[in-house]
């Protein structure tokens, strides 16, 4: 446990040591927000589905955990090249253990990112019928970020280039996205991608802070969280294995 919290932390330092990280992860969701939020709030209204606002925030929200929790993995391969993880594979820690911590600090990290949209989406006219639904989206956005934390350092240990990551993480991510209903209702998609947004891990993260943040479901609150659970299970001994592989 105390290896777990040593790794957990040197995340967190590591990434409140960048600033720019910071405010530079913020761009993208304030873009979402505003320009598709007012820009096609009009379209969605007329369409008899209410505030575009309302529906839009917790899928960027999801957006923003997404992003960040996947690109955490990032920091395996930076730490590849310059021959920092050697200095951690060769501790007496079990490397799975060495795996959950870094997990656990890319997820914490996601999840601040996004408590700080959802700070930011009620400037722009977000509101939540209860506040008790706040810590509930807490819990999905941790669960979601560990299942993406997971993946992208599955991902980053089986590669060895900074380029390579981004690449292909752009290619599994984007479509993860925009296939998810964080963008559009769920309902009455055509067959095809009926069946791909089920089989999206990020649809059930969208859904389950839509259902904690203003009351919407398509899956409901319970397939949310046995999906979301499970995910994040099969992920993280996934990316445990995988990460046992790398040569020190």
């Amino acid at each position: 446990m105390e290896a777990i919290y040593i790794l957990w932390m040197r995340q967190l330092k590591r990434y409140f040591r960048s600033k720019s990280r910071i405010v530079g992860a913020l761009g993208q969701p304030l873009l979402f927000l505003l320009a598709l939020g007012y820009g096609f709030g009009s379209v969605f209204r007329a369409a008899g589905q209410g505030n575009y606002i309302q529906f839009l925030v917790p899928g960027v929200i999801a957006m923003t955990v997404l992003f960040t929790s996947v690109f955490n993995g990032m920091e395996i391969i930076w730490d590849k090249q310059f021959g920092f993880l050697k200095e951690t594979l060769v501790a007496p820690v079990p490397r799975f253990v060495i795996m959950i911590g870094r997990t656990l600090g890319g997820a914490t990290v996601a999840v601040f990112q996004g408590l700080v949209v959802l700070g930011l989406s009620f400037l722009v006219g977000f509101r939540t019928p209860h506040l008790l639904g706040i810590p509930m989206a807490i819990g999905f956005m941790f669960l979601l970020s560990l299942v993406f934390a997971a993946l992208g350092t599955a991902i980053a240990s089986v590669l060895e280039d900074m380029q390579g990551f981004q690449l292909s993480m752009n290619l599994i991510v984007q479509p993860l996205f925009f296939l998810s209903g964080a963008l559009f209702p769920l309902k009455g998609l055509p067959t095809v991608l009926h069946y791909v947004t089920a089989v999206n891990p990020l649809s059930y993260g969208v859904d389950a802070l839509r259902s904690a943040l203003i009351d919407m479901s398509h899956f409901g609150m319970a397939t949310d969280l046995v999906v979301l659970g499970a995910g994040a299970v099969v992920f993280t001994v996934i990316g445990g294995r995988l990460f046992g592989k790398i040569q020190a």
